[in-house]
């Protein structure tokens, strides 16, 4: 007994060996790491059934109870016997693929220890099968609860191994034969099997949490590309945005050339192939049209099946993934690669996982287009409340000088009508440069001023270089108005309007100070905040420039009235620094 355990080491060293090389081989790593189909198991049945067939083949001769150490065991004379580390392939079989794959190794290792004959043969086929059976069953039942460990696989094999000795003893005649090989056998091979799956297992093992921390590296890299390449796709499907994607991507994956298409072109392709990938023109690859009309993602590892029509392509696979916003597919990511092998398990996850995310993307940008595209219009509605507060009061003014100056009067309305064709352009916009709004005033106030002479007197300060800075239209001008029409409304002179226009740090300062009657705090309290209700105009102007520096600005720009009955009102603005080119 003693000296069958180095024996049966080395027989268990071999299995070990070779399990060693298989976990290096990408394909074995796979049919580890990944849920087994049909396909899958059946692979699995062949590999363990393999380790089987050289266990027997590598098994150790004993006859009239003395071991012979030969090196390759082709058949047994019938009075002997083996042993092997046959139940250590079966058992780990059945332990990972369950009762399926522990049957198939099962009938493939002991049929092939029945054909090498020996007067153990029938009781060895049918504990290999028995083994594979019952380890099956265990493995997915454990496995579901609380994952298989080392330790307790070895706690099966062992108790198989140790189930081989009692059938072998139950069904092999004479007894007293198969006693005094039980005695020999017994301890070496439930130890050394033992020994055998403790090792291969911890093989397993290392496989698996290489999986987990390629999962958390592929995880890392697609929240990574995600964060890098969210700027660009809230631009939405177009080339210059899918040409940064493709590039980042690129450096990121393993990948020899990404593609970025819309449902009619490519956008984007760097990489290999480049030269007749060409982004502007159509689809070179059938591959591409077949996932836009499906939707589904589609992988190739053969050339033919990309369908490009240029001879020499490098490209010898791809994996296809629909772009889709609100569940159309707008367009494809496609990942190259010249090499077939380098298309594996988690580089396919990963271009999945980043086909949902930039889906998501496009999906968001959209929706912040629509917003966009809504805040754009309610801007244009408070904008368009301007213009008829202006021309009725100018229509009136007109009005009243035609009565006594005809002439004027006529000048009056070209310079409204000259006035009106830049309002009306304007309108078609969010920002303008200072300068354009301060013709506007000057020409509102060519138009007041000629009703009222001495009632007021407009000053302008504003600091020079300033001009072209960038500020939303009709933002002055209605202020302007305001106090032309309420601060004055009880003078008929002395009245004071100050226009002051400076810059502060990255901002525009806007002020505008009147020293007209002020207002109550109870009259303060609701402006900008809401429109107001006025004997004159609509009662909306200070109310639509908030709402509209709101708008353009997104919280940056800011708004200050302060007054004080019968010592004026000042409103200040101030408004991020942008400057016309």
């Amino acid at each position: 007994m003693i000296h069958l355990l180095p024996l049966m080491l080395e027989r268990v060293g071999i299995i070990v060996i070779i399990a060693f090389l298989l976990s290096q081989i990408k394909s074995f790593r796979q049919i580890i790491q990944t849920d087994r189909g049909v396909k899958g198991k059946w692979l699995l049945v062949a590999i363990f059934g393999a380790f089987g067939i050289v266990s027997n083949y590598t098994g150790i001769e004993i006859k009239q109870n003395a071991l012979f150490d030969n090196t390759w065991l082709m058949d047994v004379d019938p009075d002997n016997a083996i042993a092997s580390t046959r139940n250590l392939g079966v058992g780990i079989g059945g332990l990972l693929g369950g009762p399926f794959v522990g049957f198939g190794v099962g009938m493939i290792a002991g049929i092939h220890r029945y054909t090498l004959g020996g007067f153990t043969a029938g009781a060895c086929a049918v504990s290999s099968i028995l083994t594979g059976i019952v380890a099956g069953y265990i493995g997915k039942r454990y496995k579901k609860r609380h994952g298989i460990t080392p330790w307790f696989a070895v706690g099966v094999g062992m108790a198989m191994e140790t189930v081989q000795m009692l059938i072998i003893l139950a069904f092999t005649k004479p007894f007293e034969k198969a006693w005094t090989l039980v005695e020999i056998i017994g301890v070496p091979m439930v130890i050394m099997n033992g020994l055998g799956i403790l090792i291969f297992m911890y093989i397993i093992q290392s496989i698996l949490r290489e999986e987990e921390r390629t999962r958390a590296l592929q995880t890392h890299n697609a929240f990574m590309i995600a964060d890098r390449t969210l700027p660009f796709f809230r631009r939405g499907l177009n080339k210059d945005s899918c040409m940064e994607v493709a590039n980042i991507m690129l450096q990121l994956t393993e990948a020899d050339a990404v593609a970025i298409t819309n449902d009619h072109r490519v956008l984007a392709h760097i990489g290999a192939a480049s030269d007749h990938h060409i982004p502007g023109k159509a689809f070179v690859t059938g591959l591409t049209k077949d996932v836009l009309n499906k939707g589904t993602v589609m992988t190739t590892r053969k050339k033919e099946e990309i369908f490009c029509f240029h001879d020499d392509c490098p490209l010898q696979a791809a994996v296809v993934l629909p772009l889709k916003v609100h569940e159309k597919t707008a367009g494809t990511l496609k990942m190259y690669f010249t090499n077939p092998e380098k298309l594996d398990r988690v580089e396919q996850e990963l271009a999945e996982g980043l086909a949902r995310l930039f889906s998501t993307q496009l999906e968001l940008a959209e929706a912040e287009l629509q917003s966009e595209l809504l805040k754009n219009a309610e801007i244009k509605a408070l904008q368009a409340q301007v213009h008829p507060h202006f021309l009725f009061n100018s229509i009136n003014t007109i009005s009243a000088l035609c009565r006594t100056d005809i002439e004027k009067a006529r000048k009056l309305l070209v310079e409204l009508g000259i006035f009106f064709r830049s309002n009306l352009q304007g309108a078609r916009q969010f920002i303008i440069p200072l300068e354009k709004e301060l013709e506007y005033v000057r020409a509102y106030l060519s138009l007041e001023q000629a009703r009222f002479p001495h009632k007021y007197h407009v000053s302008f300060r504003i600091e020079p270089g300033v001009e072209k800075a960038l500020i939303p239209p009709f933002t002055i001008q209605p202020l302007v108005e305001n106090a032309v029409l309420h601060a004055f409304s009880k003078i008929k002179e002395g009245g004071v309007v100050d226009i002051h226009v400076c810059t502060v740090g990255e901002g525009i300062h806007i002020t505008v100070e009147d020293n007209g009657k002020g207002m109550t705090r109870g009259e303060l309290e609701p402006l900008g905040k809401k429109t107001v209700k006025s004997s004159k105009g609509t009662g909306t102007a200070i109310y639509n420039i908030s709402k509209r520096l709101e708008g353009i600005y997104n919280m940056k720009a800011a708004m200050h009235i302060h007054s004080k009955v019968n010592a004026g009102t000042k409103i200040e603005m101030i408004v991020p620094l942008k400057r016309s080119r």
